[in-house]
């Protein structure tokens, strides 16, 4: 499935975790590196520009904390990241330069690009978000299947076992996902797509698309 691989989803310029999608075919396949990745770039980044705080925390000193943010490492938060107010940041999460992290939003082993929105009551969980992605206000991503099986990523008549039972939503650069959506485990999100509010969404959604409902999932006019 040529549309899920790392190479058309994402500007691997715009995050400081390049060197780990440069080993995979496809993004899910970064999910049981990222704890180690962070622990070994944690340890090279610059003293001047980051401030290691706790056990495997490293903050960007241009970074905005709110004081009811919880933060629990391993993490690496990017320079003139904003992490809002009541913002629960697990572990093993990479937030990128300019990203904002809101209001009650949760994340746990996912690695947000540069410019990155969560801005609103969102989890995101075992994800990857492309740069300049923006999930509304309570639309989440479903990690895990209501059966406990692996995740298996599908295209149609195509498929892809991943062998992992916690996969959430693999977005590419300049993502748009409507307030309340659902993303279920293992759906990809092709660049430059809108996602309507209150969707529920699963499978591989083709770049430059608007996605109205499962059936009803229409091109971009190009201008």
């Amino acid at each position: 499935m040529e549309e899920c691989k790392v190479s058309n989803l994402y500007n691997l310029k715009e995050t400081i975790a390049q060197k780990i999608f440069e080993e995979v075919t496809y993004p899910w396949e970064v999910l049981p590196k990222i704890e180690e990745f962070i622990i070994e770039l944690g340890k090279t980044l610059n003293e001047n520009e980051y401030e290691k705080k706790g056990e495997n925390i490293w903050i960007a000193k241009s970074a905005i904390i709110a004081p009811t943010a919880y933060i629990k490492g391993p993490a690496i938060i990017c320079e003139n990241a904003e992490i809002r107010h009541c913002a629960f940041i697990r572990e093993n999460v990479i937030v990128g330069k300019d990203s904002v992290v809101g209001n009650s939003t949760e994340l746990k082993n996912v690695i947000l690009f540069n410019k990155v929105q969560v801005p609103h009551y969102n989890y995101v969980g075992d994800s990857v978000l492309g740069y300049n992605s923006h999930m509304g206000a309570a639309s989440i991503t479903s990690n895990i299947k209501s059966d406990n099986r692996l995740v298996i990523v599908k295209n149609g008549n195509e498929q892809i076992e991943t062998g992992l039972r916690k996969i959430g939503a693999m977005l590419g650069d300049n993502v748009e996902v409507g307030c309340g959506s659902v993303l279920n485990p293992g759906t990809v999100v092709g660049k430059n797509t809108n996602i309507y509010p209150l969707s529920s969404v699963r499978g591989v959604i083709a770049e430059n698309s608007i996605y109205k409902n499962q059936n009803e999932i229409v091109r971009k006019l190009k201008i």
